[in-house]
């Protein structure tokens, strides 16, 4: 199927033909239409029901066991955490490599999926 953004799309507003741009939201990038007359947006519906679905994780606070295995500590990650990053990393292939974490503050940990971590506040 083909893509719609992928044609030539005109404003309705002033007629002018729309440009590609890349929107970062909490560090998710969103394909959209710009244009470049009145500066109306459209976001790419794909890209948008990800960035929800993004937004919908992030809001949910999970519990998760903490466990003691050896002389280190385990901590079991959710199953839609874990699904949410395969669909956009493809972590499977990469699941024995080292997954990033610090610690933030006192009492508060962060893990990285991906290679480039930029230190993030």
């Amino acid at each position: 199927m083909e893509d719609m953004f992928e044609n030539e799309i005109l404003c309705n507003k002033c007629g002018k033909k729309t440009e590609k741009v890349t929107i970062l939201k909490d560090g998710f990038k969103v394909r959209a239409l710009e244009c470049p007359g009145c500066g109306k947006k459209w976001l790419h519906p794909l890209d948008l029901k990800e960035y929800q679905d993004f937004i919908t994780l992030k809001n949910r606070d999970f519990q998760v066991k903490l466990r003691m295995v050896g002389n280190s500590f385990s901590v079991t990650i959710p199953r839609e955490i874990i699904e949410f990053e395969e669909k956009f990393r493809q972590i499977e292939k990469e699941m024995d490599k080292m997954i990033h974490m610090s610690l933030q503050e006192p009492g508060k940990l962060t893990l990285f999926f991906k290679k480039d971590r930029g230190k993030e506040k």
